[in-house]
């Protein structure tokens, strides 16, 4: 069976080091957060003006001001800090955040990567994406290894416009963990079930087979 989307967050949670700050993105992404160990000590950062969120409030926790980037309500930690979303950047761009986990429509074998647009769709706007891929230390992407149609999601050169130029260092799909060296995508770890020959056949982009390659625990 392909990795469920709890599965793909909980397989990122485990590349969260002790005491990183961390930005989450929508999606998948924002799940991840469940899988992260307390004693790790972990700050979450949102966009928006927080360091420091804690998990989903229950319903007599809810807050309707105190949100993510997102819109969804949060709670904070001890510790937690609020200040302007000025600021927020800042602390991205100045290259603070250590690690950002994104969803993407596209990811290619150069590193490139689009999450934002679909010619002819209306969208809200990039968000913080664009910062992020330029800013944080390390950026993960999250995402179905193809999309609704069956169609490869990872390219030799995404089709849609980008959002970051050789900034992906390690995508996680629904059937492996891949790493992006030397433009090719390196297979790290399959899902259960599946294989690196069919995983081949599913990825248009380079990908060649790590020699430490494993079948992830399930």
């Amino acid at each position: 069976m392909a990795l469920t989307r709890e599965q793909i967050a909980q397989r990122i949670a485990q590349e969260v080091q002790a005491g990183y700050t961390v930005n989450l993105g929508i999606g998948i992404p924002t799940l991840v957060a469940n899988f992260i160990p307390p004693e790790k000590n972990v700050m979450l950062q949102s966009e928006n003006g927080l360091l420091g969120m804690g998990p989903f409030p229950l319903e007599s926790e809810v807050d309707p001001d105190l949100i993510n980037a997102g819109k969804q309500t949060v709670t904070t930690v001890p510790g937690a800090s609020f200040f302007s979303s000025a600021e927020s950047f800042a602390m991205i761009r100045g290259g603070h955040v250590d690690l950002t986990v994104l969803g993407a429509m596209q990811v290619d074998e150069e590193g490139n990567t689009a999450n934002w647009m679909i010619p002819g769709k209306m969208v809200k706007g990039m968000g913080g994406a664009m910062d992020l891929v330029a800013g944080a230390k390390h950026v993960i992407v999250a995402m179905q290894h193809t999309d609704k149609k069956g169609r490869p999601k990872l390219l030799k050169k995404c089709t849609l416009p980008l959002t970051g130029i050789q900034c992906i260092h390690q995508v996680v799909t629904d059937l492996g963990v891949f790493t992006i060296e030397d433009n090719a995508f390196i297979l790290q770890e399959y899902a259960p079930g599946h294989s690196p020959e069919e995983i081949a056949q599913k990825t248009e982009g380079t990908l060649k087979v790590s020699s430490n390659c494993k079948e992830m625990s399930s």
